[in-house]
């Protein structure tokens, strides 16, 4: 097996049974919550998707930290990986205040703007909020832990602390919903984030890498690594909070079909994050040896002129696009064979169920466009070429938004057939900035 190709499914792996454990406790949360009565699942679902949003703020320290360390990692540099290490926990010092307690100040309005106004729901979301929102600092940490461990080349230890947490929150969940209502779900879920990140700081303290980092000066002010954090983590935080809200659009316009077509569009997505957690497991795996090997031909370059050039970083992208296309090809195949099967699993009345068999048979050319664009995406943000993605990203929104409109009339298919045709676009736009990237590398290798 290529070289690449076996490191990018070793740092995956654990990556993606960590987010695929996240997305099956969110699911078996809900069926708890479920017993309390619809508001109470209304509640629970703005809240975990007002947490989806937020998460895109985690996303500047933790995925800006997580590049860093593995580029100073890559060039053997202990005084990097320090400053790197400092620059997240700083930014995340600055920014996680702000965010919990405007959050917890706002609970009320945020949960009136999310919910559409008064109503039974209200009372219970603004109550979940209460105490998700302060809780929110846990879940900031809980990232950064996470992004700065995968930094150093260990993507085992998060997935351990993903399957800890949510693995208590499966085991507390009935017994906090039963005592406390809906409360007792956003309590079960801070308390087990504690004991996660308990155990994940312990973990910071053992690693060889960072214990060695530890002992050396900085490479940099703790202002101007919260600076390089800052400007590394952006657009990959504004990448993400693009394509949620893109995505929080795409299920309004797909109500404009109806309740049914709403119902198997998101019993259709649910099932689809089997695949797409893969391709967002790819993407990270991507980055993070990506940054490693540029860290690495930095050091080499330093060393030897000429050294290093574009060629590794195109070896990893196309390795990346291989497994995350062949996962995606895989997925679409499958969801193709076994679409009436899925449906009936969720328990799908016929109407609904006809709509999601197919929608599932017809999303299979956006899968693995997607699953290629996605990984791709991996190789840019570890080579600092984030803001390029970002443009790309919001060039595909901007076509998909309009297009789903115009094609809502197909019903379904024609939702899919608009996917399909921005991620072209995306792909398409994608591939000269690969070319531009290298070019530029490859001149600046020559200089050194």
């Amino acid at each position: 097996m290529n070289a690449h190709r076996a490191q990018l499914i070793s740092l995956a792996r654990p990556v993606y049974f960590s987010l695929l454990a996240s997305v099956a406790a969110g699911i078996i949360n809900t069926v708890w919550v479920s017993r309390l009565g619809g508001p109470a699942v209304a509640a629970v679902a703005v809240a975990t998707n007002t947490e989806n949003v937020l998460l895109g703020v985690a996303l500047v320290f933790a995925s800006g930290t997580t590049v860093l360390v593995a580029h100073a990692r890559g060039a053997q540099d202990p005084g990097a990986v320090r400053a790197a290490v400092r620059g997240g926990w700083a930014l995340c010092a600055v920014v996680t205040p702000v965010v919990a307690g405007c959050g917890y100040l706002l609970r009320e309005p945020l949960a009136r703007l999310v919910l559409g106004g008064e109503g039974p729901a209200l009372p219970l979301a603004v109550g979940y909020f209460a105490i998700s929102l302060p809780g929110i600092t846990v879940f900031y940490a809980q990232n950064l832990v996470d992004g700065i461990l995968k930094g150093a080349g260990d993507t085992r230890t998060p997935m351990r602390l993903a399957l800890l947490a949510n693995g208590l929150i499966l085991a507390l969940d009935p017994l906090l919903i039963h005592r406390y209502g809906v409360r007792g779900a956003a309590v079960s879920t801070v308390l087990c984030r504690c004991a996660a990140l308990g155990v994940g700081l312990l973990a910071l303290r053992r690693n060889a890498l960072l214990r060695g980092a530890a002992a050396v000066r900085p490479a940099e002010a703790t202002g101007a690594a919260l600076r390089r954090t800052l400007s590394t983590g952006l657009p990959m935080s504004a990448d993400f909070t693009v394509r949620q809200g893109g995505a929080l659009v795409l299920v309004a316009i797909v109500a404009r079909l109806g309740v049914t077509a709403v119902a198997a569009y998101s019993i259709a997505y649910k099932v689809m994050y089997v695949a797409t957690m893969a391709f967002y497991a790819v993407r990270q795996a991507a980055s993070i040896h990506t940054a490693h090997t540029r860290g690495a031909d930095r050091r080499a370059s330093s060393r030897s002129a000429g050294a290093g050039s574009g060629g590794e970083r195109r070896a990893i992208g196309r390795q990346a696009v291989v497994v995350s296309g062949t996962v995606g090809l895989l997925a679409s195949a499958l969801l193709c064979v076994l679409a009436p099967w899925v449906m009936r699993a969720f328990g799908a009345g016929p109407e609904v169920a006809h709509q999601g068999v197919l929608f599932l048979r017809c999303v299979g050319p956006y899968l693995l466009l997607m699953a290629c664009f996605i990984a791709l995406g991996g190789v840019f943000e570890g080579s600092g070429g984030a803001p390029v993605l970002l443009r790309v990203t919001l060039l595909g929104t901007a076509v998909q938004l309009p297009l789903a409109y115009a094609l809502s009339g197909l019903g379904l298919p024609g939702i899919c057939l608009a996917l399909a045709l921005a991620m072209v676009v995306q792909c398409a736009a994608l591939l000269p900035g690969v070319r531009r990237q290298e070019d530029a590398r490859d001149s600046l290798v020559r200089v050194a």
